[in-house]
């Protein structure tokens, strides 16, 4: 069970972006994050008439070690660890450190 997954609200901790925030767009299973607008590089793409693609200099997104981030809390505006709770049903949920609060419902 994964402390970060799809759709989760992260803060970049360290490289070029350090300090901005995202949305986890996918996880990738070598240990590595796509963040949406976060380590953007550009690419040098060749045409090919046959696919119907255009040549030139294009923008994308390119994955972050999952060390990188940290989740996003928004009460109290500062990333946060994250811990796992047993209910008494025996079903396990994500909680932030700092307020014991529940991230999934």
């Amino acid at each position: 069970m994964n402390k970060i997954r799809k759709g989760d609200k992260v803060f970049i901790n360290s490289g070029k972006d350090k300090g901005k925030d995202g949305i986890v767009s996918s996880i990738l299973a070598n240990g590595k994050v796509l963040v949406e607008g976060i380590n953007m590089v550009k690419k040098h793409v060749s045409p090919n008439p046959n696919l119907g693609i255009q040549g030139g200099i294009v923008s994308q997104e390119r994955p972050l070690d999952i060390s990188n981030v940290a989740i996003f809390n928004s009460k109290t505006n500062k990333a946060d660890k994250v811990v796992f709770k047993t209910l008494k049903d025996g079903k396990k949920i994500r909680v932030f450190k700092s307020n014991d609060e529940a991230i999934d419902v």
